[in-house]
């Protein structure tokens, strides 16, 4: 006799798939691997704070369903017990967290579905003798009743499959259209700033099309931000809002972003927790008044003034920073330039002279190159940017010059799923990204300061 406590387990087919109870009672029929978690993206989405953007995923693997954690923040328990990865077996229960939202899992057998094998047989009737004439009139009027529920039956699958067909929409399909709104306002971006560059030149033939592009841009924007908002902002909570934000702020597409990006950044914001080296950093640009000027650098050139934390990595704001010897020369200076990009934007560098190391000159070229990259080949890219920076343009450029040129398939996110990167540049991209995450809130991440960006403009009373 088996304990109350032993699960039987089975070895479904695949093609058996599994039968899920949600926590309102609602119940999904899946044939295929899926993930759950408050992603838009998931098949099974539930929300709560303890629900990661993609928290578990189920798969079929040596013929049988398993679900595995996807390093969620909570951890996925199966039966009250944490686990990495766990059998589905006869079934199983799911919480997302110790105290998050629970699931029932199991195969969909004919038991599971709750439809018994013999329902749809007539009724029989062994006896011999013949049915009177009110037995034949009460199952003629059972069948009549009988047909009638199955249309009903019928008509209400009919709508059931039409609300999946919308679900499937919503979950698959917007989530890419929203995605192609993105990278095409990305692409008017790319083209408004080459027609702001024929302008500068004396072209002035280019201004209706240049106009034309801004709205495209713009319309394309608000149509992005208006699906963010109504189906994925709500299953946030602040500090993955913020993170978003700010990815998008450099350019980015946050909804294309790869599994597990949020956590990448929160692990980032740890080390800055850490260390004080963020914080004495900020104190330094503060007290010498670097910061309104790097704003206004990058502001006057359209683009975002978070640049201000590649400095930041850079050099700490230490203005005669030195870099070890390189082959293309020593780099130097708060944006650390090397001496050949250095003189292609205009600093003076011989013997008697580092431009690199005036502060205030070496920003408005470092605010010029950054746009260069930005507007040229990284495709509105601002991840992307900060590879090159830190990788040597020619070594990325190179790279990046081969991919697609348009910005949904030349960006940072391609970048690291198609190539192998240098650990220094992943590291260096990660820290800016994150230093700016802490520095659009900083109380919302423990730190003693409010946003250096905003303070630096506020009008001094």
């Amino acid at each position: 006799m088996r304990s109350p406590h032993t699960r039987e387990r089975h070895h479904p087919a695949e093609s058996q798939g599994l039968i899920v109870r949600l926590p309102d009672g609602t119940t999904l029929q899946i044939a295929r691997p899926f993930y759950i978690g408050r992603d838009f993206e998931c098949e099974v989405q539930l929300d709560g704070a303890e629900v990661s953007r993609r928290h578990a995923q189920v798969s079929f693997n040596q013929g049988e369903w398993w679900i595995r954690d996807l390093q969620s923040s909570n951890g996925t328990y199966v039966d009250d017990a944490r686990v990495e990865s766990a059998p589905i077996g006869g079934g199983v229960r799911v919480r997302l967290g110790a105290d998050g939202p629970s699931l029932a899992i199991a195969p969909l057998t004919a038991r599971a579905a709750g439809v018994s094998p013999d329902e749809d047989e007539e009724p029989r009737d062994d006896s011999d003798d013949s049915p009177g004439e009110r037995t034949q009139m009460f199952r003629a009027e059972m069948q009549k009743e009988r047909r009638k529920y199955r249309l009903i039956i019928s008509a209400v699958a009919l709508i059931a499959v039409a609300a999946l067909g919308y679900a499937e929409y919503t979950r698959r399909l917007l989530p890419e259209r929203a995605k192609n709104d993105f990278y095409e306002a990305k692409a008017r971006e790319v083209q408004i700033a080459e027609g702001e560059q024929a302008m500068e030149s004396g072209n002035t033939s280019v201004a209706p099309q240049l106009e034309q592009y801004m709205r495209q841009r713009q319309e394309m924007q608000n149509n992005y931000n208006e699906y963010f908002r109504k189906y994925y902002d709500r299953r946030l909570n602040e500090r993955e809002r913020l993170i978003l934000k700010v990815t998008r702020l450099f350019g980015e597409c946050d909804l294309a972003a790869p599994p597990g990006y949020i956590s990448e950044v929160s692990r980032f914001i740890e080390q800055w927790r850490s260390t004080g080296r963020l914080e004495s950093s900020i104190r330094r640009a503060q007290d010498n008044g670097y910061i309104r000027r790097i704003v206004t650098s990058f502001a006057a050139r359209k683009m975002p003034p978070q640049y201000f934390y590649l400095a930041l990595q850079e050099s700490s704001f230490v203005t005669n920073a030195t870099g070890p010897p390189t082959r293309w020369g020593i780099a130097r200076g708060m944006w650390q330039f090397i001496p050949e990009t250095g003189r292609k934007y205009g600093l003076a560098i011989n013997a008697g002279q580092d431009e690199r190391l005036d502060w205030e000159r070496a920003t408005t070229a470092a605010a010029s190159y950054i746009k260069d990259i930005y507007a040229t080949d990284a495709e509105a890219s601002g991840l992307l940017v900060m590879a090159s920076y830190n990788w040597g343009e020619h070594r990325v450029i190179d790279i990046v010059r081969t991919m697609p040129k348009n910005p949904k398939d030349r960006n940072f996110w391609q970048l690291i799923a198609k190539y192998r990167i240098p650990k220094e540049t992943y590291n260096y991209v990660f820290s800016i990204v994150s230093a700016a995450e802490i520095g659009e809130n900083p109380q919302l991440f423990g730190f003693p300061f409010e946003n250096p960006l905003e303070a630096a403009l506020r009008p001094s009373r």
